[in-house]
C-alpha cells in the first residue's frame, strides 16, 4: 500500500515521503491481518490496473477493472474500498504533520517571515510605514471571524477522527522527541494498534445526524483547537508586537478574532432547527466554555502557591481573598489561592444557574454567581495587575494570561450563533402578524414601495403586533418562537450569544425590514430608543440577487428609520454573499466575477453613506463554492472590501482538515487574521484594475455564461444526465447532515442545494462547477479579437490578483477531475444517446478549459507552478481512482435492484473515501 512517486522529490519533503510510506506499510500489515492475504492481493491488483488506466486510458485496462469488480461479492468489495479509503485518510495525516514539520523548521532556522503570518503581515505593515496608531486603531475596531456550519459533506464520524488524531499525536512524537531504541519501538507498537483500532472503527453513521449530533460535532473543534489556540495566538501577537516596539509591551490588543456558528441556528430548509434546539445548542456551548474555565481555575489555583510572607498582595487581592468562602488555615497565607477558590466557587454558581451544569471539582463554599463574563474577567484581571506589581510577571503570563483571553474571546456564550431563514418565510410571518392584528390586510400582495412603507410606520410604533391571546400557524409560531429564544439568550449569555440574523435569498428593502420587525416583537430592537441588538445580515446568493445588491443597499440607507438603527451598532452594516448558489445559477467564472462586481457596488455604496462595511462570505471548501487558499482569495478581493473585519463560513470536511489538528487549526486561524490586517492596511489604497481588464472579464463572464446555462438548464435532458452519472442519490441517503439535500420535492436542479450540487460532480471527478465555460470564454473572445488577445490574458494573469487566483483555483480544480473516471460515470446513464451528447460536449469543454489555463498561465502542465501539490495529487491518484471504479459497480448493482444492504454501504464507504482523497470536495 506504500507505493508512490519518487520522482524529483526534494530533501526537505523526503520525511514526508517517510511518513507516508511508513503508514502505508501498516495499514497493508493490518489489512493481510484482519483480512487475509487474498483481499490483500485484489487490493495490489486492482491499485495496478486502476493505474494502468489512469495513466493512459488504456481499453484493456477497463476491461479488466470492470471484470474484476463484477466479480467481486459484496463483502470482500466493502473490505477494499476501506482499505483505498483509509489509505487517503493516512496521507492526510502525514501530510498535515509535515506542515507542521516545515512550519518549525522554519521557526528553528530563524527564517525570514512566511506568507500567511502575523510575523509577515506585520513585518509589511512596518516596511509600508504603517504607524503604530494605525495599527493599534486596526486592531481595535477589527473582526475575523471563522464561522462553523453543519452543511453536509463531512461525512466522517468523531470516532474516526479521534483515531486519526491518535495517529497524528504518535507521528508528532516522533518528530519532536529524540527516541532511545526501545522507544521508537514501542512508538511504532503503538501506531501499529492506532491504524487497527482506526480500521475497526466504523467509519459511517447508522442513522441520520440530529442537529444536536451536528451541535456535538461542533464543539469537539473547541476542545482539538480553538479554546487553547486562540489564546496561544494572541500572546504570540503581543509578543510579536512587543519585541517589535517597545510601547506594546504589557498592553493587550482587543480580542479581534473570533468564532461563529451556525449550527443549531439555521432553519433555512432545514425543519429540524427549532426553538427547542436552538436554546440545548446555546446551553450545550456555554457548558464547554464554562467547563473549561473551571477546569483552567482549578489547575490555576494549584500552581500560584504564592506566600504573603514572601510577596505583596494588592489591594484587589486581599479583597477577592476575604470574601472567598476558603476559611482553611493552611492557605491562610496563601490570598491568590483563596482568592481563585472565590473566583472558583463564584462561577460555579453561575454555571448552575446558567446550565444546571455541575463543576467539575467541587467549590469550597457558596458565592454568588456572576452576572456576566465582564465580571470574571475582572477578577482575573485584578490577580494579573498584582502579580505584574510584585515582580511575578512570568506567572501573570502563563496559564493565567491564557484564561483572561479566553474569557475575553469566549465569555460564557462560547461562540456566538447566527440565526438564518429565508425571506419568503419572513414574507410569510410578518403578513400573517400584520393581518391578525389589524394593520395591513394583504400585506403580500402589496409592490415593493408599499411594503416598505408598511414595514417603516410599523417600525416606528412602539407597539408589537403579535398577542398571547392569538393563535397563528405552526410557521409563525415557530419563527417568533426562535426569536424569544435569541432574546432569552441576550439576557443569560450577553449580547454575543446571537449577535446575527442572515436572511437567504433576500433581494429587496422589505426583507430586510422584516426581519427589523420580528426583532422588534421579542424586545431585540426598540423604537423608542432608536435601539438594535443584532445586526441584520442580507444574504445575496443568484447572480441577479448579486447585481442587485448595490441598488437594493443604495435604498435601504434611505430609510431614516434604519439609520437610526444601524448607528446603534456602530454605524456598521454586514452583507453576506453566497458563493454556491449563484455558481450553481451562472457557473463558476461568472459568479466569482460577479461577486467581485457585487463587492465594488456595496464599496461605492457604502462610502457615499457614510456607512462601514463587513462582509460575511459563504464559502464551502470546494473551488465551485467559494474554496480555495484563504490567504490569496481575501488579498484579491477588490481594495476597500475590508475594512478591518471579515466572516467567513468554515463548511463541512473543511473543518476536520483544518482545524482537528491544534498546530495545523491556529495557523489556518493565524492566515486569516493576517490577511484581514493586510488587505486593509496595504491593499485598501491600491489602484482598481485597469478599465480594460474590467472589460474583458466582463465579456468572458458573458460568454461562460452562455455556455454554462445552455448545458445545465437548456439541454433536454441533462437533469437526467445528471442524477444517473453521479451519486446525488445515494449522497441524499449518507447520514452526513440534518437537512434535506434539497429545498423542495420537485426535484429540479433549481431546487437542488449547490452542496449536493457540487459534492456529486466532485465524486464522478469531473468537477464540473469549477472550470465548465471558461474554455470556451477564452475560445470566444480571442476569436473575436485581433491576435493580442492571448497576450492580454497573459497580463491579467500576471498583474492583477483576482484573476491569478480565479485561475489558480480553476488549475487546482482541473488537475483533480479525471475525464476518463468521468467517462466510467457516464456509461450509468440509461439513455444511450442522451449520454454521448452530453458526455462529448463535457469532454470537449474540459479539454478547452485545460488548454485555456495552460495558454494563460504559461504552464506546460497543469500545476506546474504548485509541484507539492501536483506530487500530493499523483501519489493519491492510485488510492483514489480504484475507489471510484468499485463505487461504480456497486451503483450499478444498486439501480439494477441489487438491495443487498452492503451495497449501499460499500458505496456510502466508497462517497467517504473518494472525499478524503480530494480534501476539498464538497
Amino acid at each position: 500500500m506504500e507505493h508512490l512517486d519518487q520522482s524529483a522529490i526534494p530533501e526537505k519533503d523526503v520525511p514526508l515521503r517517510y511518513d507516508i510510506r511508513l503508514l502505508g506499510r501498516i495499514l497493508g500489515d493490518t489489512v493481510r491481518l484482519q483480512e487475509g492475504e487474498p483481499v490483500f492481493d485484489v487490493v495490489e491488483r486492482i491499485r495496478r490496473t486502476a493505474v494502468r488506466f489512469h495513466r493512459d486510458a488504456d481499453e484493456a485496462a477497463r476491461q479488466e477493472l470492470q471484470a474484476i469488480m463484477s466479480s467481486l461479492p459484496v463483502d470482500r468489495a466493502n473490505r477494499i474500498i476501506r482499505a483505498f479509503g483509509y489509505f487517503s485518510h493516512l496521507a492526510n495525516i502525514a501530510e498535515d504533520q509535515h506542515h507542521i514539520r516545515r512550519t518549525r523548521a522554519y521557526a528553528m532556522a530563524n527564517a525570514a517571515p512566511r506568507p500567511g503570518t502575523m510575523a509577515y503581515a506585520l513585518e509589511r505593515a512596518k516596511n509600508h510605514g504603517v504607524s503604530r496608531a494605525h495599527l493599534q486603531a486596526f486592531f481595535e475596531r477589527a473582526l475575523c471571524s471563522a464561522v462553523l456550519t453543519a452543511h453536509p459533506t463531512e461525512v466522517r464520524r468523531k470516532s474516526s477522527i479521534d483515531r486519526e488524531m491518535d495517529i497524528a499525536r504518535l507521528l508528532d512524537e516522533r518528530d519532536r522527541i529524540q527516541f532511545t531504541p526501545e522507544e521508537l519501538t514501542a512508538n511504532r507498537k503503538a501506531l501499529r494498534r492506532a491504524v487497527l483500532t482506526l480500521w475497526q472503527t466504523s467509519l459511517l453513521r447508522r442513522t441520520r445526524l440530529r442537529v444536536i449530533d451536528e451541535v456535538a460535532n461542533g464543539l469537539a473543534y473547541y476542545d482539538y483547537t480553538f479554546l487553547r489556540e486562540l489564546p496561544h495566538f494572541y500572546a504570540d501577537l503581543e509578543d510579536q508586537l512587543g519585541s517589535v516596539d517597545a510601547a506594546w509591551q504589557d498592553l493587550d490588543v482587543p480580542s479581534f478574532l473570533r468564532l461563529g456558528s451556525w449550527i443549531g441556528g439555521d432553519r433555512d430548509g432545514n425543519p429540524y432547527v427549532t426553538a427547542d434546539v436552538l436554546r440545548q445548542a446555546l446551553a450545550m456551548q456555554s457548558e464547554r466554555a464554562l467547563r473549561f474555565y473551571l477546569e483552567e481555575l482549578h489547575q490555576l489555583g494549584a500552581e500560584l502557591s504564592l506566600d504573603d510572607r514572601i510577596v505583596s498582595v494588592s489591594g484587589s487581592v486581599a479583597k477577592l481573598a476575604a470574601e472567598s468562602p476558603d476559611r482553611a488555615p493552611e492557605r491562610q497565607d496563601e490570598p491568590y489561592r483563596r482568592a481563585i477558590a472565590g473566583i472558583y466557587a463564584r462561577l460555579a454558581a453561575t454555571a448552575w444557574d446558567l446550565d444546571r451544569l455541575e463543576a467539575p471539582h467541587l467549590a469550597v463554599g457558596s458565592a454568588p454567581a456572576y452576572a456576566t463574563a465582564a465580571d470574571l474577567e475582572m477578577d482575573l484581571d485584578a490577580i494579573h495587575e498584582s502579580l505584574m506589581a510584585n515582580g511575578s510577571a512570568p506567572l501573570a503570563r502563563g496559564r493565567l494570561r491564557a484564561l483572561r483571553r479566553a474569557v475575553d474571546v469566549f465569555g460564557f456564550h462560547l461562540a456566538s450563533v447566527d440565526l438564518r431563514q429565508n425571506a419568503d418565510v419572513h414574507e410569510r410571518t410578518i403578513g400573517e402578524l400584520l393581518e391578525t392584528a389589524g394593520a395591513c390586510t394583504g400585506y403580500r400582495a402589496l409592490a415593493e414601495d408599499a411594503r416598505v412603507r408598511v414595514l417603516a410606520g410599523e417600525l416606528r410604533n412602539a407597539r408589537p403586533l403579535a398577542s398571547l391571546h392569538l393563535t397563528y400557524s405552526d410557521e409563525t409560531a415557530s419563527e417568533l418562537a426562535m426569536l424569544r429564544v435569541a432574546a432569552d439568550a441576550h439576557r443569560r449569555y450577553g449580547a454575543a450569544a446571537v449577535p446575527h440574523y442572515v436572511i437567504s435569498k433576500a433581494d429587496g428593502v422589505s426583507d430586510i425590514l422584516e426581519v427589523a420587525l420580528l426583532l422588534k416583537e421579542v424586545g431585540l430592537l426598540r423604537p423608542r430608543e432608536g435601539k438594535l441588538d443584532v445586526d441584520i445580515v442580507p444574504l445575496f446568493e443568484t447572480i441577479g440577487d448579486l447585481q442587485r445588491c448595490g441598488p437594493v443597499m443604495e435604498a435601504l440607507f434611505g430609510l431614516p428609520e434604519y439609520r437610526r438603527l444601524l448607528a446603534s451598532r456602530g454605524g456598521i452594516q454586514e452583507v453576506m454573499l453566497g458563493y454556491s448558489d449563484s455558481n450553481k445559477d451562472g457557473g463558476y467564472l461568472t459568479s466569482t466575477w460577479e461577486l467581485y462586481k457585487a463587492e465594488v457596488a456595496l464599496i461605492e455604496t457604502f462610502a457615499r453613506h457614510g456607512i462601514g462595511l463587513r462582509l460575511f462570505h459563504g464559502r464551502g471548501g470546494s473551488v465551485g463554492r467559494g474554496g480555495g487558499p484563504s490567504y490569496q482569495a481575501i488579498l484579491a478581493q477588490p481594495p476597500g472590501a475590508l475594512q478591518g473585519s471579515i466572516r467567513i463560513t468554515e463548511q463541512g470536511e473543511v473543518i476536520a482538515g483544518k482545524y482537528s489538528n491544534a498546530d495545523v487549526g491556529r495557523r489556518n486561524l493565524e492566515t486569516l487574521a493576517a490577511a484581514t490586517l493586510e488587505a486593509t492596511l496595504l491593499e485598501a489604497d491600491q489602484p482598481a484594475p485597469p478599465a480594460a481588464y474590467l472589460d474583458v472579464m466582463e465579456a468572458l463572464s458573458a460568454h461562460a455564461y452562455r455556455a454554462y446555462r445552455d448545458l445545465v438548464y437548456e439541454t433536454e435532458g441533462f437533469e437526467r444526465y445528471f442524477r444517473e452519472s453521479t451519486v446525488l442519490g445515494e449522497i441524499a441517503n449518507l447520514n452526513i447532515g440534518s437537512r434535506p439535500a434539497s429545498r423542495s420535492k420537485l426535484g429540479r436542479i433549481e431546487d437542488l442545494r449547490a452542496i449536493p450540487w457540487v459534492f456529486s460532480w466532485a465524486q464522478c471527478r469531473l468537477m464540473l462547477p469549477g472550470w465548465y465555460g471558461f474554455g470556451s470564454a477564452v475560445k470566444a473572445w480571442t476569436e473575436a479579437r485581433s491576435d493580442d488577445g492571448l497576450a492580454i490574458l497573459q497580463a491579467m494573469y500576471h498583474d492583477w490578483p483576482f484573476f491569478r487566483t480565479t485561475l489558480s483555483n480553476m488549475d487546482m480544480v482541473l488537475a483533480k477531475s479525471d475525464i476518463a473516471i468521468a467517462s466510467r460515470y457516464a456509461e450509468l446513464v440509461s439513455d444511450a444517446e442522451l449520454r454521448d451528447s452530453i458526455f462529448e460536449r463535457l469532454r470537449a469543454e474540459w479539454q478547452a478549459s485545460i488548454e485555456a489555463v495552460l495558454a494563460v498561465t504559461r504552464q506546460r502542465t497543469l500545476l506546474e507552478s504548485n509541484p507539492l501539490l501536483a506530487r500530493s495529487i499523483r501519489n493519491r491518484f492510485p488510492y483514489i481512482d480504484p475507489l471510484n471504479h468499485v463505487q461504480i459497480e456497486l451503483l450499478k448493482r444498486h439501480r439494477a435492484g441489487d438491495t443487498d444492504e452492503g451495497v449501499i454501504q460499500g458505496i456510502h464507504l466508497s462517497i467517504n473515501g473518494i472525499a478524503a482523497g480530494l480534501r476539498n470536495s464538497g
